[in-house]
């Protein structure tokens, strides 16, 4: 009797688990990937449809906010900063609101995207971008509520909106120019001194060329301005292992001078090791 009551209940979990029905939502949902000149942006919304109703002015009330599409946030993410409305937004993830009326739409970035639809209280310090846009009427209907990048070029594009007979756009400013100007500077400047001293210091570390890398540590610390003691440190293992003993000697006491007033006991202790045994000596008090 039992196995017959366990056999029963399996069989109904299995009924009721193949039983579900699946409909589709009533809106759907879009995610689009648009990367403008070196920035990715990322849109993530719902797509309600008129289905014969009125929308702005009556689904949708004017001079209010709205979550701007359906079910959760309307969200954008920014992989660099970008400009909107004359405000910089930082890299992340806003929610988009909006207030549409009659004549124009005031489009709020707002850097709190946790919310399901429009806060329960609206937190003015979150708004960190405010645009206003003007309508454009267009000459027929468009169903489904859109959201696009529209005119893009390397370091601009418009968010634009449309549903029912109403355009707009949203300008926005992208840092194309300042991020390709600083990869040119970069590339075309050559090696910077940590480019050197990371060079220098994997060749130390995998028996490569220690010629090189004794090249490399030394221009390394030429470029900068005030190199730092763990910068001598390896410049004195570099030379050490080349055969330089007495330029190991020196790179270690400028590194032991420089720990000292940094107050880094473990690279005092390392320094002082070393040259224990480059000297030959029992204490280093210098």
């Amino acid at each position: 009797m039992k196995k017959l009551i366990v056999l029963f209940f399996a069989l109904a979990l299995t009924f009721n688990a193949n039983s579900q029905i699946k409909t589709p939502q009533p809106s759907t949902s879009q995610k689009i990937v648009q990367t403008v000149g070196l920035t990715e942006v990322v849109l993530e919304y719902s797509r309600p449809s008129m289905r014969g109703r009125t929308i702005f002015g009556g689904l949708v009330p004017y001079n209010e906010i709205w979550r701007t599409g359906a079910n959760a946030n309307t969200k954008i993410t920014f992989s660099d900063a970008v400009t909107i409305g004359g405000k910089e937004l930082k890299a992340g993830t806003y929610a988009i609101y909006t207030k549409p009326n009659a004549q124009n739409w005031e489009v709020y970035f707002y850097n709190d995207a946790s919310n399901w639809g429009t806060p329960q209280e609206w937190d003015k310090s979150k708004v960190v971008a405010t645009a206003k846009a003007s309508i454009y009427p267009l000459p027929m209907n468009i169903e489904t509520f859109t959201i696009s990048f529209d005119d893009i070029t390397n370091d601009s594009a418009n968010l634009s909106f449309m549903w029912e007979k109403v355009y707009l756009a949203i300008p926005i400013k992208f840092i194309t120019d300042q991020q390709v100007s600083s990869s040119i500077e970069r590339v075309m400047g050559g090696p910077g001194a940590a480019d050197y001293y990371s060079a220098a210091v994997y060749y130390l570390n995998n028996d490569k060329d220690i010629e090189k890398a004794k090249t490399w540590i030394d221009k390394a610390i030429e470029m900068n301005d005030e190199p730092a003691f763990w910068y001598y440190r390896q410049q004195s293992l570099i030379y050490a292992k080349s055969g330089d003993k007495k330029g190991a000697i020196k790179a270690a006491k400028t590194s032991l001078k420089l720990a000292k007033e940094a107050g880094n006991e473990d690279y005092i202790a390392l320094n002082k090791q070393s040259l224990k045994v480059w000297e030959g000596i029992e204490e280093i008090n210098k």
